[in-house]
């Protein structure tokens, strides 16, 4: 199959209707706008979200639901699976994760989580790290210093 074989499939792509031209057409007098109104007038549609003066759907529907905390700490996340690729007795620092692209955003403080498994002794620094991680390291023989 070709480009110029390529056609729109059976009755897929119908005629306009060309209202407006006589009783015949089936879109004559009116063409299909109804007898006098807003929509019959010329410049017709009106705004968008415009319902006649009541109060717009979008109006009536809530908004803003929730809360947002201000003094929200965004962390750059590490899981405990992602240490196994350092050798035993590496001291794993943030210029480590970037380097090994664990972390992404410098600017953002590192937080330690527990997810998944580790078989040799780290020693991380990071900013912030869970129990779960911090015992999982530990019982590794590595050790968490958090800043």
């Amino acid at each position: 199959m070709k480009l110029h074989d390529l056609r729109a499939p059976e009755g897929s792509k119908r005629p306009r209707k060309r209202r407006g031209r006589g009783i015949a057409a089936g879109q004559g007098k009116t063409s299909g706008f109804g007898t006098k109104g807003q929509g019959a007038r010329s410049g017709r549609g009106g705004r968008v979200y415009f319902e006649g003066g009541q109060l717009p759907m979008v109006n009536r529907l809530p908004t803003k639901r929730g809360f947002r905390n201000p003094r929200r700490i965004e962390y750059a996340v590490v899981n405990v699976s992602a240490l196994n690729r350092f050798d035993a007795g590496t001291v794993v620092d943030v210029a480590i994760l970037i380097a090994n692209g664990l972390v992404r955003d410098d600017k953002l403080p590192v937080k330690l989580l527990g997810n998944g498994d580790i078989d040799r002794a780290v020693t991380v620094r990071v900013a912030a790290c869970s129990e779960t991680a911090k015992a999982k390291i530990e019982a590794a023989g590595g050790s968490v210093e958090s800043a």
